[in-house]
């Protein structure tokens, strides 16, 4: 599966407050839509407080020097009185929205700093890398843009053999049997995080280097459910518990690869959307992560968390593994099967605003994989979040809350003991995230 979301850039560049749960199980909104806020003033309630004079002295008129014309005096005024939060957006915080969000040329439209494309992506010659639900999506084009630079294995982990068949068919056809050669695929259902560990495991004994992991895979905008194996939420079972197994369980082999001298990095697919996760959100338990917030907040969570532990990871990887660096990666709006099917399931008919009325926008599966790639390949940085092309942003103030990463990653490891107890705890070899 891919990471691909609604339109949430709008939501930093054109500034908000959090929504709360209610709000955010709304369906998702139409792309370029931010809502307008305006300030009145009746000429009643001026007159209520500043009544006109009784007197019959006559009234001066002012010098033009001493009355600002009115343009000019309603721009000061404006300036003066309209909170920050109300301000209209700059022009260049217009271009960075539509660059990291939409598709065709608006690529462009990023600074000239943050430019990359796939082109750019250096050669892998030598190299191993594992992208997870790397066979359709944002996967898919992870996938086919790492062996096009000769990437010398590539693992990919996901569920449906079909989706994998149709996948290795068009490397086959574009890139040549010698390329769809080098590709193993690995099934898995990483909200089972037994097969998560696992297939991690396996991995590490196949290949005795590994340069680049990213954890693409996810479970879209769609109603609550709980995974079957551990009864957690199957947003975080997925996009956040079932990737920090799996990139936990792959770290020691990382570290090794990165003493050699040269840079390996992790990247885990976060999105915009994170901004709209609960204000109140806390990981503190597992009933908290199993309340039924709606669609949006449900995914924004997830996607939260994906960037905490990112970050969470890179501090505490930076002093002894300088050489592994962790970041995070939003795609923009997608071509995806989430934006096009799943998005039905939580919203039936408000789905079409997604699948329908966006489509022209959305970026195409290739392009949706530029910061990811950008991430994957090219960043000498740890601990970022980075947008399309490769715009590095600050994200959420949740987002850099480094309590609540580590409130994360407590929950984290107690659930994983918790759940997995007889195939891990008992046989000595407990969770570690680090």
């Amino acid at each position: 599966m891919s990471s691909s979301t609604v339109l949430p850039g709008l939501i930093r560049h054109f500034p908000s407050t959090p929504l709360s749960s209610k709000a955010s199980s709304l369906p998702p909104p139409i792309p370029f839509l931010p809502a307008s806020r305006t300030t009145t003033t009746t000429t009643s309630s001026r007159r209520l407080f500043h009544p006109r004079p009784t007197t019959t002295t006559p009234r001066r008129r002012p010098h033009p020097a001493e009355h600002p014309r009115p343009r000019a005096a309603a721009a000061a005024a404006l300036s003066t009185t309209t909170p920050s939060s109300l301000a209209l957006p700059s022009m260049n915080a217009i271009r960075t929205t539509i660059a990291e969000n939409l598709g065709g040329p608006a690529h462009a439209l990023a600074p000239s700093d943050s430019q990359f494309s796939l082109d750019a992506v250096p050669d892998l010659t030598g190299k191993v890398a594992v992208v997870t639900g790397g066979s359709e999506g944002i996967g898919y084009g992870c996938t086919h843009t790492l062996l096009s630079h000769n990437v010398a294995k590539l693992f990919i982990i996901s569920q449906s053999a079909d989706i994998v068949s149709h996948a290795l068919a068009a490397i086959r056809a574009e890139l040549g049997a010698a390329a769809a050669a080098r590709v193993e695929w690995l099934p898995c259902d990483l909200s089972d995080w037994d097969a998560a560990a696992d297939t991690a495991t396996q991995i590490a004994r196949r290949t005795p280097r590994l340069d680049i992991l990213i954890c693409n895979a996810a479970r879209g905008i769609m109603t609550a459910q709980r995974a079957p194996t551990n009864g957690v939420d199957l947003h975080m079972a997925v996009n956040h518990v079932g990737h920090s197994v799996v990139t936990s369980h792959l770290l020691p082999l990382l570290k090794r690869t990165a003493a050699e001298g040269r840079f390996v990095r992790v990247v885990h697919l976060g999105s915009n959307l994170h901004e709209l996760a609960p204000a109140d959100t806390r990981f503190e338990s597992v009933e908290e992560l199993n309340r039924d917030l709606g669609p949006n907040a449900q995914y924004a969570r997830s996607k939260l968390a994906a960037i905490l532990y990112a970050r969470y990871l890179a501090a505490h990887l930076r002093a002894e593994h300088p050489n592994v660096l962790v970041n995070a990666s939003f795609p923009g709006i997608v071509d995806t099967r989430q934006t096009n099917e799943h998005i039905h399931e939580a919203y039936p008919l408000g789905g079409y605003g997604m699948s329908v009325l966006a489509a022209p926008f959305k970026k195409s599966a290739m392009q949706g994989a530029v910061s990811t790639m950008y991430a994957a390949t090219a960043t000498e940085r740890s601990g970022e979040y980075v947008c399309p092309p490769a715009i590095v942003e600050k994200g959420s103030e949740m987002s850099g809350d480094r309590e609540l990463g580590e409130r994360l990653m407590r929950l984290t490891r107690e659930l994983v003991a918790e759940k997995t107890r007889e195939a891990s705890v008992e046989q000595g070899c407990p969770f570690k995230d680090y």
